[in-house]
C-alpha cells in the first residue's frame, strides 16, 4: 500500500467524520452519514494496520473512531454485567498472572518474619528494643488481645486501614524500593512481635489472634506487594511492547489487583471484627481463616487460569482502553 496516496484520497472522508463528531446536534441525514463514514474509517484503519501500521496514521484513525463511536453510541452505562465480568474474568486473570510473583513475595516475608522473631526471642539487645520490661508485659498480657475488640466499627477500621497500606504498595509499585520497603517493615514489624510474645511464653495467644485474619489479610498485602514489584520489573524489562505502552497495560491490569484487593480486605476486615476476638474456640477460629484463604485461592487458580486461556489480563477491554500505537513485532 502507498501509505501516502491512501491518505490523500480518504483524508476527506477522515476530515468530514470529524467535524460531524464535534457538532453538539445532528440532523437526521447527518446521524446516518456518521455511521456510514464510522464503518468506513473503521475498514481503513483495518487495511493501515495490516497494510502499513504507520503508528502516526493508526493513532489518528483509532482517536478519530474513539470519538465518534461515543457520539454514535452514547456514553458507556455501567450494568451488571461489567461487575460480574470484573469479578468472573478480570480480576482473577490479573490475580492469576502475578500468582508466582505473590507466592515469591510470600516466602520471602515468611522467611523474614520468622528470622525477626527468632532474634528477638533470643537475643537481649533485640528485646531491649522492644520495650521496656514492664512495657512489653503490658502489650503481652493485656494490649495484644485487648486490640481486638469485636464490632462493626473495628471491622471497618481495619479494613480502611489495611486497604489504603495496600494501595499505596500498588501505588509505588513503579519504584521499586518502596514496595519492598513497605513488605520488609511490615515482616519485621509481625516476626518481632511474635519473637517477643514467644519469650513471655505466649507464642500460642500471638498465633491463635493472628492465624484467623492474618492468613487472608497478609495474603492481600503480599499480592499487593506483588503487583507493585511486577509494575516495577514491566518498567525494567517491557519486553515485545513500548515501555510505555507496558506500563499502561500493567498498570491498568493492576490497578484491577488493586480495587480487588479492597473486596478482598473487607472480607479479612469481617474475620477479624467478628472472629478473630470473639468467644468461638481458637481451633474453629484458625479454620475458618484457613477457609477463606483457601476460597481465595481456588478463585485464583480455577477462575483466573480459564481466564487467562481465553487471553485475557485483568486490562479494560479494546473499547475502553482506547487505541494503542503499532508495534512493529
Amino acid at each position: 500500500m502507498d501509505l501516502d496516496a491512501f491518505t490523500a484520497v480518504r483524508s476527506p472522508s477522515w476530515a468530514r467524520l470529524d467535524e460531524l463528531t464535534r457538532r453538539r446536534r445532528l440532523t437526521g441525514a447527518e446521524a446516518d452519514e456518521i455511521v456510514r463514514l464510522y464503518q468506513a474509517v473503521a475498514t481503513d484503519l483495518s487495511s493501515v494496520r495490516s497494510s502499513a501500521p504507520d503508528p502516526e496514521v493508526v493513532t489518528r484513525l483509532s482517536q478519530l473512531l474513539a470519538r465518534s463511536r461515543s457520539v454514535i453510541a452514547g456514553a458507556h452505562e455501567p450494568a451488571w454485567r461489567d461487575a460480574a465480568r470484573f469479578l468472573v474474568v478480570s480480576l482473577p486473570a490479573a490475580l492469576y498472572r502475578i500468582r508466582w510473583w505473590t507466592h515469591a513475595v510470600t516466602l520471602a516475608c515468611l522467611l523474614l518474619a520468622v528470622a525477626a522473631g527468632v532474634w528477638v526471642a533470643t537475643q537481649p539487645d533485640a528485646l531491649a528494643a522492644m520495650g521496656t520490661p514492664s512495657e512489653r508485659t503490658e502489650y503481652v498480657e493485656n494490649a495484644f488481645a485487648s486490640y481486638y475488640d469485636p464490632g462493626v466499627g473495628f471491622a471497618g477500621m481495619v479494613w480502611t486501614n489495611n486497604a489504603w497500606l495496600a494501595a499505596q504498595v500498588v501505588a509505588v509499585g513503579i519504584t521499586g524500593i518502596l514496595p519492598a520497603y513497605i513488605l520488609v517493615n511490615n515482616a519485621v514489624m509481625v516476626g518481632a512481635t511474635g519473637g517477643m510474645m514467644a519469650e513471655h511464653g505466649s507464642l500460642d495467644v500471638f498465633l491463635q489472634l493472628i492465624a484467623p485474619h492474618g492468613l487472608m489479610e497478609l495474603t492481600a498485602i503480599f499480592v499487593a506487594g506483588a503487583a507493585g514489584l511486577r509494575l516495577f520489573w514491566t518498567w525494567v524489562d517491557p519486553g515485545p511492547r513500548t515501555r510505555t505502552r507496558a506500563l499502561a497495560e500493567e498498570g491498568r491490569a493492576l490497578f484491577t489487583v488493586a480495587l480487588g484487593l479492597v473486596g478482598v480486605l473487607a472480607v479479612s476486615g469481617l474475620v477479624e471484627g467478628f472472629v478473630t476476638g470473639s468467644g468461638l474456640p481458637w481451633w474453629l477460629k484458625i479454620v475458618i481463616g484457613a477457609v477463606v484463604l483457601a476460597a481465595f485461592w481456588v478463585y485464583v487458580y480455577t477462575l483466573g487460569r480459564r481466564a487467562v486461556a481465553d487471553h485475557e489480563t485483568g486490562d479494560l477491554t479494546a473499547d475502553e482502553a482506547g487505541y494503542a500505537v503499532a508495534v512493529a513485532d
